[in-house]
């Protein structure tokens, strides 16, 4: 792992990265770089919740205070919430990765993945995001790899097809994490009643 350049990663972030490339050294060399570059460049690690606040009081998105009933922590995207352009790209950004990195801090033992709920109830054209979508795809895939569970995709409209339509091939395999689920699928087999997130308690 010598080819590592962009500062030096923790023990466990070598051995995940690993993992990831089935214990492929150069492979997992070559990520593990692209990945700090990018921290470096994007100054992930001098992110704060003040630099996020304003957007981060919308309620678009949030960690879950439960667990699902695997002990993955839960991040909820309220779709309808977010409007394309009304804060900077750089800021959602920002706050995607302040909301993350406070998931993967309250990893259970044994338990490696988050689950990611997206609300889709309400969601209009001006709620389509490909840009930030795109962020999402290199953020779980590249960033922070096998880090995302499942997606549960919740009372999609049929308006969300076309984005769907033209996301979904960027994923590749896996697009196979993403379930299209109602509300009442989410609370009898992700939560308990005393568990489930507010929004999702009634349909």
């Amino acid at each position: 792992m010598n080819k590592c350049t962009y500062g030096q990663p923790d023990e466990d972030t070598l051995k995940w990265f690993l993992r990831d490339r089935k214990l492929d050294a150069d492979e997992a060399a070559d990520k593990l770089t692209n990945m700090l570059k990018w921290r470096q460049d994007f100054q992930a690690d001098s992110i704060t919740w003040d630099m996020v606040a304003k957007e981060a009081g919308t309620g678009k998105a949030y960690l879950h205070e439960h667990k699902d009933v695997n002990g993955q922590p839960v991040i909820v995207i309220r779709s309808s919430l977010h409007k394309t352009g009304e804060f900077s790209l750089d800021d959602s950004k920002r706050l995607c990765i302040l909301i993350l990195e406070k998931a993967l801090k309250q990893l259970p033992e044994g338990q490696d993945t988050v689950l990611g709920v997206f609300d889709l109830k309400g969601f209009k054209q001006k709620n389509g995001d490909l840009g930030f979508a795109g962020f999402l795809r290199d953020i779980f895939f590249t960033y922070y790899p096998k880090r995302l569970g499942q997606v549960l995709f919740i009372d999609a409209p049929w308006i969300f097809q076309p984005s769907w339509s033209l996301f979904k091939p960027l994923l590749g395999k896996y697009a196979g994490l993403v379930a299209f689920v109602s509300r009442e699928q989410l609370r009898d087999n992700h939560f308990t009643p005393e568990t489930v997130p507010d929004e999702f308690k009634h349909d």
